[in-house]
């Protein structure tokens, strides 16, 4: 299979041949690893039973999934990923903030997964060949992660869509088998070594978990799905078919692996760290399998992370090759997985980068939302390529290449939900207006919604212009 050559770049339409069916297929397969597996153990560390852990992963992801999918439709229309389309709303260099948000996330992401993965497979070959947990071992075990991840990163879509074909069979088979390796020891009640409820009452901590283990989960793809929505041509499927795969393709992708990771820190009784009590409580004949979930399913969900970010370096800097930018992220993202794996506790290090990342990427999102309703999906392509291309002008060009309402009204949305946020070692001024619960992202997305919907006339205007402008071309080509 020969690698992608293609970076942010218009993708043509005989090359547009992904269906709905491989959306599927990328979101569920991709998102079966212990990257994801993880963030279904932190509402039982915050001290919450079975019943209200589960409620709450299932209630974020389903809002999260509601608010998230309808961003697949835009690279449907635009045939280039999320971060350069949104230069419709920000401008051709305004739209640099959605490649700054999408490489954060998949960089946050891929350093979660690959740390998380290496732990395990670090705590599995030390019970299978005794393998000493030392930093040695964990430095070999990263690089050897790291590398794979990038092989298939660097290669391109085709190889990742294919990898996530298997793995949506293979990680299925092996979560399946990790139901009957935990059951004998699971349990419902709250783990007592969390020492209750993490925030002191029920709600607020429920509330926590909602939106860091539940919400979390689709808002990270916020900047992410366009990477595969562009491939599929929206003359051969219509926007519903997308849109009910996307639906789809997180709700299971999030929900199985989530809800696993749920399962298991009851089972393994994983309170205040998830990677060695799963290792510990894993029966031997389950060891393997283990192992198998542990490094396969990290570098497909590693890959298409990475994926990402050389797409977003790639818009940032539109002289580097997308190959060449993917390089240069991962030995960012390695170096990150150090840092974790040393500085940094696995629930504080989790909840503070999802509950950042989504209070600054939530008005984003609802800001490139507003303007695909707004234009009713039609974009001008060309003229969102022009930053890419070195060049100047077009409708989105706006002041020199800056929609200066739209970028304000997301950095005024993003200081809101820092402001609204609830950290372990920080929390922001105006939780005393919420009562003390985390509602970062809800205020983040209404201010920086409403923000650009009262400021922003001269986008209003562009998308017009861009949808009289397609019209225009339909009826003169009939």
């Amino acid at each position: 299979m020969p690698m992608e050559l293609r970076g942010v770049d218009t993708v043509p339409d005989e090359e547009r041949t992904s269906s709905p069916r491989d959306l599927v297929s990328i979101l569920l397969g991709s998102n079966l690893c212990l990257g994801v597996i993880v963030f279904g153990w932190l509402p039982p560390s915050f001290g919450l039973g079975w019943w209200a852990s589960v409620s709450s992963i299932v209630a974020g992801t389903v809002l999260g999934t509601l608010f998230t999918a309808p961003l697949a439709l835009v690279s449907l229309r635009t045939a280039t990923n999320l971060s350069t389309s949104s230069g419709a709303q920000f401008g051709v260099r305004g739209r640099l903030v959605g490649s700054v948000v999408g490489l954060l996330l998949a960089l946050g992401y891929t350093a979660l997964t690959v740390w998380i993965g290496g732990d395990v497979t670090v705590g599995v070959l030390g019970r299978l060949f005794g393998l000493p947990a030392s930093g040695l071992s964990y430095g070999i075990v990263y690089g050897l992660l790291a590398a794979a991840t990038v092989a298939g990163a660097v290669y391109g879509y085709r190889v990742l869509l294919a990898m996530s074909r298997v793995l949506a069979i293979g990680m299925t088979g092996l979560l399946a088998l990790g139901v009957f390796a935990y059951a004998p020891d699971f349990t419902t009640g709250a783990l007592p070594e969390t020492g209750g409820y993490l925030l002191g009452e029920f709600w607020p901590t429920w509330l926590l978990a909602t939106v860091a283990a539940g919400l979390s989960g689709p808002v990270a793809f916020i900047t992410l799905l366009g990477d595969y929505t562009r491939y599929i041509s929206p003359a051969r499927h219509t926007s519903r078919r997308v849109l009910h795969a996307t639906w789809l393709g997180l709700m299971a992708g999030l929900l199985i692996p989530q809800l696993f990771g749920t399962f298991t820190a009851y089972a393994a009784r994983a309170a205040l760290d998830y990677a060695g009590p799963l290792v510990d409580a894993s029966p031997a004949w389950y060891l393997v399998p283990l192992l198998l979930a542990a490094a396969a399913g990290s570098v497909g969900n590693a890959g298409l992370m990475l994926y990402s970010m050389g797409l977003d370096l790639d818009a940032i800097l539109p002289r580097a090759s997308r190959a060449r930018a993917t390089c240069a992220v991962a030995v960012v993202a390695t170096v990150c997985v150090f840092v974790g794996h040393y500085a940094s506790t696995a629930q504080d290090a989790m909840t503070s980068f999802v509950l950042l990342l989504t209070a600054i990427g939530t008005p984003w999102a609802v800001i490139t939302l507003i303007g695909y309703v707004r234009c009713g999906g039609v974009y001008d392509a060309e003229a969102l390529q022009v930053f890419n291309r070195r060049a100047r002008g077009g409708i989105y060009w706006y002041r020199s290449g800056w929609n200066i309402p739209a970028t304000l009204s997301w950095a005024l949305g993003a200081v809101v939900g820092l402001l609204a946020v609830s950290l372990p070692s920080y929390e922001g001024p105006l939780l005393s207006l919420t009562g003390g619960v985390d509602c970062s992202f809800l205020l983040s997305g209404v201010v920086g919604g409403l923000t650009y919907l009262l400021t922003a006339r001269e986008g209003a205007a562009a998308d017009v212009e861009s949808a009289a402008a397609r019209t225009a071309e339909v009826q003169a080509s009939r």
